[in-house]
């Protein structure tokens, strides 16, 4: 099972000067840049970790680069991502989100379907990562 989350997800893993250069990308629009990580990365699950506070104001993407490393460092076997938000309109909008880490494994999601009243199934997703306690879910087996 391959994630597919964000922005580049159905190309190779970025290098980190591919990811330097998306970063670079985004200050250029005058995006301010966050990274963020979780060890349960389900689809509606939006609202990841925040790692140190949003970088407003950078020219040069160096800063971002030496937060995510520092986020891969701590979080090893967690996904980690770069959003970028544009604030034009007067709100906080993801303009730019891509992944910069993933586990080395990734176990995928199992279906799960329900019949209720009158024959209607209804289906949901649950990561099998999840059946393990958070901060244990990537483990190499």
């Amino acid at each position: 099972m391959y994630l597919r989350h964000g922005a580049f997800s159905y190309l190779p893993e970025l290098t980190d000067d591919e990811v330097a250069a998306q970063i670079r990308y985004a200050l250029g629009n005058g995006w301010p840049v966050s990274v963020e990580y979780t060890d349960d990365p389900h689809p509606r699950n939006v609202y990841w970790e925040l790692w140190g506070l949003p970088m407003f104001d950078l020219a040069e993407p160096d800063p971002v680069l030496r937060e995510i490393q520092d986020c891969r460092a701590a979080f090893p076997r967690h996904y980690v991502r770069v959003l970028a938000y544009d604030a034009r309109l007067g709100r906080q909008t993801t303009a730019l989100s891509f992944l910069v880490q993933r586990p080395g494994r990734e176990p995928g999601f199992r279906l799960e379907r329900t019949e209720a009243n009158d024959r209607v199934q209804r289906y949901a997703l649950r990561p099998y990562a999840t059946d393990a306690p958070p901060g244990a879910r990537y483990e190499t087996p």
